[in-house]
């Protein structure tokens, strides 16, 4: 190229450049901001840290019902363990844009160890290729004749070789009747292709249904219902509720 040719272009490519430095210095601080607000809007990561760093510490953070429901409440806790994200929780990785939809109980453990139960009287469904999943479906006892659904995840090893969802609830089951307190299957540490590790856990949600009936995308924070009073627990991360989570007085 001539010098000419090289000068002509040099300021367009410096443009660029700095356009390009300047979206991505934006982008990291919008990134980095979000963190810090959403951390200050969650209590959730210090007991969450204990927990994993401090094993002597779990004890005092476990939640442990025995299949027990609290005074006035219709669900039981679906897994002993320390209630770590909450509902609306928008703590790491969450943020306040995208907060978590359901609860996260970290079972003391090895996985396939730690029991799920039923948490209500339903109609439990597995699709064909879910792993770790399984689903229930039930008449909301907080609002009868409306359908709700609570979801179960995470029941199987990191890599997905082993299920750990009981063999009464083969892949593919469809509207199999399951009384409260009936065993799902075992906490796991599956979270699909994410390589990053989630640490043995039970993500439980409950989902709203469509027109249909059919459970909608519990991703979504919008689909899903706050667990509190189906629980009798302080479910809701805008409590900043202190760990271990206990029926409410």
């Amino acid at each position: 190229m001539l010098l000419w040719q090289r000068l002509k272009h040099a300021p367009r490519r410096g443009c660029l450049l700095l356009a390009v430095g300047l979206s991505l210095v934006v982008a990291a601080g919008t990134y980095f901001g979000l963190k810090f607000y959403s951390g200050g809007h969650s209590n959730s990561l210090h007991p969450i840290r204990r927990w994993f760093t401090e094993p002597a510490a779990r004890a005092e953070l476990t939640t442990a019902m025995r299949q027990q429901t609290c005074p006035g409440a219709p669900f039981i806790l679906p897994s002993d363990g320390l209630i770590g994200l909450l509902w609306n929780d928008p703590a790491g990785p969450y943020t306040v844009l995208n907060t978590h939809s359901g609860l996260d109980i970290f079972g003391d453990g090895a996985p396939g160890e730690v029991p799920v139960y039923a948490a209500y009287d339903g109609y439990l469904s597995r699709l064909p290729d879910w792993k770790a999943s399984v689903i229930i479906r039930h008449d909301d006892p907080l609002q009868p004749g409306r359908t709700i659904w609570t979801y179960y995840t995470h029941m199987a090893s990191r890599d997905g070789a082993r299920s750990f969802i009981a063999a009464d609830f083969p892949p593919g089951a469809s509207e199999i009747p399951v009384e409260q307190g009936r065993l799902l299957g075992f906490q796991g540490e599956y979270a699909g292709n994410s390589p990053a590790p989630v640490g043995l856990h039970l993500h439980f949600s409950i989902v709203l249904a469509d027109a249909s009936g059919a459970f909608l995308n519990e991703a979504r924070i919008g689909n899903t219902l706050d667990p509190s009073p189906y629980l009798g627990m302080p479910l809701n991360i805008a409590g900043l509720p202190e760990r271990p989570i206990g029926c409410r007085p």
